[in-house]
């Protein structure tokens, strides 16, 4: 089947949080929402009869994860990442903040330390600094578009008694798909220093044609007796208002710690529509995921091209995975506030101004192209148009 990412869909009046709050958000009700991650393209046709055939059973009571729930995800995960799991490392979580936030009170006390490398997505301060826990820096560097690990910053946190680090794999602004080798020199510095990693995968599956994402765990079973790995089929099937996560942790101590604090927080249990969907989704959606990263993959060489030729201010960092792009604007000379306003008011287009990804995100815009080449170009239209005010 030939799925059509082309499409428009109407989502204004839906309670959508990117289309219904841009007046609250932006202060601009017309402007192309390109924010928040999620997809302006139609859940997968196999996930929506899914979820129809559910509801021919005219009751929604309690409901607990079937054999099929934890099948369907072992089975993706080695067909699409050549990781062999097992049922009993799989533990449900509503979500990857909640465990990331979970994870902060299992793992640690408060007063302790925790890694996080920005620019990185911003729950990731919020999962750590209302716990009473302390933030850690280790910035990414950043030469020429190019983004990699300060590993040297890195091993001096680390020595400096940190207890956990939350990894973004592949890394959430700056679009890199961290390699095998990467990976590891991150996985020895904590084994060496006894920290655990939280790595979040939600965007595992959105790998671009020409990269692979490599789930930190699958590397050693030393390095997996030291991670949680976080996943999801929000991001990749468009799924994010059902909820619905698993964490996958191999060593015993650490899965019973998180299974702890997610049951005194009566957490524990998800939905019958997200367990449907996760199920669906798993077991039917490689080809539209495939056809879905073309069509993405597409959507990035047009702004690579776009900024290039017409609007050579803004230099767009190519990703290696997720539907998210990193616009280096700092060439319009512009201050975070001013950027902001810039591009909603003056352009109306809604971003994330880059500072709220911490160190390192000045002078940014992170861009969803998770819509309609169409609304891409309109976008980039009023951009130039915009550019050429200044």
């Amino acid at each position: 089947m030939i799925y059509n990412f082309d499409e428009p869909v109407i989502r204004q009046h839906t309670n959508s949080v990117k289309y219904d709050l841009r007046k609250k958000i932006f202060d601009n009700e017309d402007l192309i929402p390109m924010w928040v991650a999620d997809m302006d393209f139609k859940t997968a046709p196999f996930i929506i009869d899914s979820l129809k055939k559910r509801l021919g059973h005219e009751i929604l009571g309690y409901t607990y994860l079937g054999d099929e729930y934890y099948s369907s995800i072992i089975e993706w995960i080695d067909k699409r990442h050549n990781w062999k799991i097992e049922k009993e490392w799989i533990i449900f979580s509503p979500g990857i903040v909640p465990a990331l936030n979970i994870s902060t009170l299992a793992y640690t006390d408060p007063g302790d330390s925790v890694i996080v490398q920005p620019p990185v997505y911003f729950p990731f301060f919020s999962a750590v600094e209302p716990h009473k826990r302390i933030l850690g820096y280790n910035q990414l560097k950043e030469n020429n578009g190019e983004w990699t690990v300060d590993f040297e910053d890195l091993k001096k946190r680390a020595l400096k008694g940190a207890k956990i680090i939350i990894l973004s794999n592949p890394h959430n602004p700056v679009g890199k798909a961290w390699t095998p080798e990467e990976l590891k020199k991150i996985g020895d510095i904590c084994l060496e220093n006894s920290i655990i990693i939280i790595s979040d995968e939600i965007h595992s599956d959105l790998v671009l044609p020409g990269n692979i994402h490599t789930p930190l765990a699958s590397i050693s079973e030393e390095l997996a007796s030291i991670t949680v790995t976080c996943m999801a089929p929000s991001k990749t099937f468009n799924l994010a208002g059902l909820a619905t996560s698993s964490m996958i942790i191999s060593n015993e101590n650490l899965r019973e710690l998180f299974r702890k604090e997610i049951v005194n927080l009566h957490i524990e249990k998800g939905n019958i529509f997200g367990y449907e969907a996760s199920i669906a989704a798993y077991r039917y959606g490689a080809k539209w995921v495939d056809q879905l990263l073309a069509y993405l993959a597409g959507s990035v060489d047009y702004v690579m091209k776009r900024c290039s030729e017409s609007i050579p201010l803004i230099k767009p960092v190519r990703p290696e995975a997720t539907y998210l792009i990193w616009l280096d604007c700092r060439g319009l000379g512009l201050s975070p506030e001013e950027m902001g306003k810039f591009f909603s008011l003056k352009a109306g287009v809604g971003l994330n101004e880059g500072s709220m990804f911490g160190p390192g995100g000045k002078g940014f815009m992170r861009m969803n192209l998770a819509t309609p080449l169409s609304v891409i170009s309109e976008a980039f239209d009023r951009i130039e148009n915009a550019i050429k005010t200044l």
